[in-house]
């Protein structure tokens, strides 16, 4: 059992990282926070790499549980939906719940990691050390070296968190030793940011919706932004017609945008600069197995289970991961040796749900919320909502307005999936009925 006094190593100090910090140092141990960047704090965040925060219930729960929350919250924007944008025709809205009141809430990354930059390092016992890249990790005795500036530098720890996102140096040093098994499965897609700056001082797009233009094969979304701006995400293939491969020179940048996206060609002054200029990011899901190697090195957030983001819960569900363990150290008295194994029993099934999900959202956005058969389920499922509160509720209120584990809400929602099959064929049949009727009454007359 590790005593409190000693020392914990996080690694990573991202958002998952520096929300562990907190937990960890109001739980009375001594943190060192190592992070591999420079301060964010005192720089501009890298060009075309935020990927906006949709911060939901889950989250929320999480900075709730350290006062944070209202403080967060200051800066974010509610969306209550989701604004389809068509190639032809009026835009179409379409609610996150049934009575249209709740929201997830777009925020920017930077600005939440540097809240809880600032929490974490203003708590008692927390040390935040930037600009040390993990080269090595001895998981027998916590063994740290680090390459630095100055060097290469030594460091020590009873327990060493991994929180260092997808391409974890903590997983890959587990990797190396052949204590962990890894599979990354990259999409043959990628993304790429632009930016639709204010309209005369105001919002260019309603505020107050996640913005979603389907192509079928391909799409784009745009969030809000505090300075009234918003930062647009194209999904797009890496090869193949349409894709980032085939468009590089303005007049064909501007060609393409024009015939499927145009009604932000009049909105994006910079689209050429913004495309030709922001890199092109990878998408993919990490899953390995363990988490944790001797109660005494353990792998958290995006570093034990990186997932797409088409649904929006990659940060929230790596807070939720800090909530978790947090639950199990309560549980095991704070004995890390049975702490770290209950951890993962409890949330590798809810990280695999929530990837599998995230996956299938992609289909749903880019794809089908453009449906007419998939708008009519969805008014469908309302009504049912509403005719029966707290018993049927839809898969995306579960996901993103509860803490209703991942794997749960899977469950159910097949449950309810059978149900609502039921109801639409139900439909169907009295529909089928009632045009036979209509016909022969008029084969009567």
């Amino acid at each position: 059992m590790t005593a409190r006094r000693d020392e914990v190593a996080i690694i990573g100090a991202g958002l998952a990282g520096s929300l562990a910090a907190c937990f960890l140092a109001r739980r009375g141990y001594p943190v060192a926070l190592y992070e591999r960047r420079s301060d964010p704090r005192g720089g501009a965040a890298e060009r075309g790499r935020s990927i906006n925060l949709a911060l939901s219930e889950r989250g929320l729960d999480a900075l709730r549980r350290i006062g944070l929350a209202e403080q967060v919250m200051t800066d974010a924007l509610p969306m209550r939906g989701r604004m389809i944008h068509p190639v032809e025709g009026e835009q179409q809205f379409q609610s996150y719940s049934a009575a249209g009141d709740r929201a997830i809430n777009s925020i920017s990354r930077g600005a939440l990691n540097n809240a809880l930059l600032d929490e974490a390092a203003a708590l008692p016992g927390v040390r935040v050390v930037f600009d040390h890249r993990l080269v090595g990790l001895d998981p027998t005795d916590g063994s740290l070296s680090f390459d630095t500036p100055q060097g290469t530098v030594a460091a020590k720890a009873s327990v060493v968190l991994g929180a260092d996102g997808a391409g974890s140096a903590v997983r890959g040093q587990l990797l190396a030793y052949g204590l962990l098994d890894e599979r990354v499965d990259f999409l043959d897609y990628g993304y790429k940011e632009l930016t639709i700056p204010p309209l005369g001082g105001d919002f260019a797009l309603d505020p107050d919706a996640l913005h979603i233009w389907p192509r079928g094969t391909s799409m784009m979304i745009a969030l809000p932004n505090p300075d009234r701006s918003f930062t647009c995400t194209l999904f797009w293939p890496n090869d193949g017609v349409g894709s980032f491969a085939s468009l590089t020179g303005p007049a064909e940048i501007e060609r393409h945008f024009a015939e499927h996206y145009p009604d932000v060609v009049p909105l994006a002054p910079n689209l050429v600069d913004d495309y030709q200029q922001n890199p092109v990011g990878v998408l993919g899901t990490v899953r390995c197995t363990p988490w944790q190697v001797n109660g005494t090195v353990g792998l958290l957030g995006d570093a034990a289970h990186a997932i797409v983001p088409f649904y929006g819960q990659g940060a929230n569900c790596a807070f939720e991961d800090v909530v978790e363990l947090d639950r199990c150290l309560d549980e095991c008295a704070d004995d890390w040796a049975a702490a770290l194994p209950l951890f993962q029993r409890r949330r590798q099934e809810n990280a695999e749900a929530i990837a599998t999900m995230a996956l299938t959202n992609f289909v749903e956005m880019r794809d089908k919320v453009a449906s007419p058969v998939f708008q009519a389920r969805r008014r469908v499922e309302h009504a049912l909502e509403r005719a029966l509160p707290g018993r049927y509720v839809s898969q995306y209120e579960l996901v993103s307005f509860s803490t209703t584990p991942y794997a749960q809400v899977r469950r159910r929602v097949r449950r309810q999936h059978r149900v609502l099959g039921a109801v639409v064929g139900g439909a169907a049949v009295l529909l089928v009925g009632a045009i036979g009727a209509a016909l022969s009454r008029g084969r009567r007359a």
